[in-house]
C-alpha cells in the first residue's frame, strides 16, 4: 500500500477540503481526504484501473469522484505550486538556468486535446525544469502541435513567480520569432541551430555550452514515467491526465524536504 508521510500530510492538507455529512444524516461514513489521496497515488503508481482498487482503500468510485473535483477546481495545481515555492525559499530550485521539452504519450481513451502523429494519436507532456531536473513548469496538449507553439503555453502553468534568465531545449526550438517572444520577459532561449536553418547564425557559441547538461529534463521525464499511468492517457479528460502529472510532479519535490 502508498502511505503519505504525516509531514507530507501536513504540508499539503490546508488544501484538501474534508467531505462533509451532516450529523445524523444515515449512510456511510465522511471519508478521510488522505485516504483517497493515497488511493489516487496508488492507480498512478501502477497504472491499474479504477475498479481493480484494492479494499484496503476506499471505494473506487469515491475515489475517482473526488479525483475528478480536484482536477476540475485544479486544487492539484496549487498544491504543486505551493510545493515548488516552499522549496525555492529554501534554496532547493534553482531557475536561473533551466531547461525544456516534450515528450509523447499515447492515448487510447478518446477526449479532447488529442492529435493524430506518425507514432499514432496521442498527446504531448510539456515541462520546464530547474538546473537540478527538479519541475517548474508541467503541461499537456494534443501532440500535433509544434513545440516551438507551445512554449508560452508552458509558461501559463509557471509554478513560481521568477521566470528563468536561461531556456534551453533541443533543435526543435530554433525559431528567431521565439527568442524574440522570450526576450520581452527577460528569456534567453539557448538551442542548437537546424541543419536546414538558411537564416544566419544568432547563438553564441560559449553559451551553447549549457546544451549539453539539457539530459536533466530527459532525466525528469524517466522519473515521472516510473508512474505506469502515465504512459498511456486512459482518461477521456485532459485534466484528469494532467491531475496525475502534477501529482507524479509533487511526487518528486516531495523527495526534496
Amino acid at each position: 500500500m502508498i502511505r503519505l508521510s504525516d509531514e507530507q500530510w501536513e504540508r499539503i492538507r490546508s488544501h484538501f477540503p474534508e467531505e462533509h455529512i451532516a450529523d445524523g444524516r444515515p449512510g456511510r461514513k465522511p471519508i478521510s481526504t488522505r485516504r483517497v489521496l493515497e488511493a489516487v497515488l496508488w492507480i498512478l503508481n501502477t497504472g491499474a484501473q479504477w475498479h481493480m482498487l484494492p479494499q484496503s482503500y476506499p471505494n473506487y468510485k469515491t475515489v475517482h469522484r473526488r479525483f475528478q473535483t480536484w482536477c476540475r477546481d485544479e486544487v492539484l495545481r496549487r498544491v504543486l505550486t505551493d510545493v515548488a515555492n516552499e522549496l525555492r525559499e529554501n534554496g532547493v530550485l534553482d531557475e536561473e538556468e533551466s531547461f525544456i521539452d516534450a515528450t509523447f504519450a499515447m492515448a487510447k481513451g478518446g477526449g479532447a486535446e488529442i492529435g493524430p502523429t506518425k507514432r499514432g494519436k496521442g498527446l504531448k507532456i510539456m515541462a520546464i525544469v530547474d538546473r537540478h531536473g527538479l519541475p517548474l513548469s508541467v503541461s499537456t496538449h494534443a501532440a500535433n502541435h509544434h513545440e516551438v507553439r507551445l512554449v508560452q503555453l508552458c509558461f501559463d502553468f509557471y509554478m513560481i513567480e521568477t521566470k528563468p534568465d536561461n531556456l534551453i531545449g533541443d533543435r526543435a526550438y530554433d525559431s528567431d520569432p521565439l527568442d524574440d517572444e522570450l526576450g520581452k520577459d527577460g528569456i534567453e532561449m539557448i538551442a542548437p541551430h537546424r541543419s536546414n536553418r538558411r537564416k544566419s547564425a544568432t547563438q553564441d557559441g560559449r553559451r551553447l555550452r549549457r546544451y549539453a547538461r539539457r539530459w536533466l529534463v530527459e532525466r525528469f521525464f524517466a522519473w515521472i514515467q516510473w508512474q505506469r499511468r502515465l504512459l498511456v492517457r486512459w482518461e477521456f479528460y485532459p485534466k484528469n491526465f494532467l491531475g496525475f502529472v502534477q501529482l507524479a510532479c509533487l511526487i518528486i519535490l516531495f523527495r526534496r524536504f
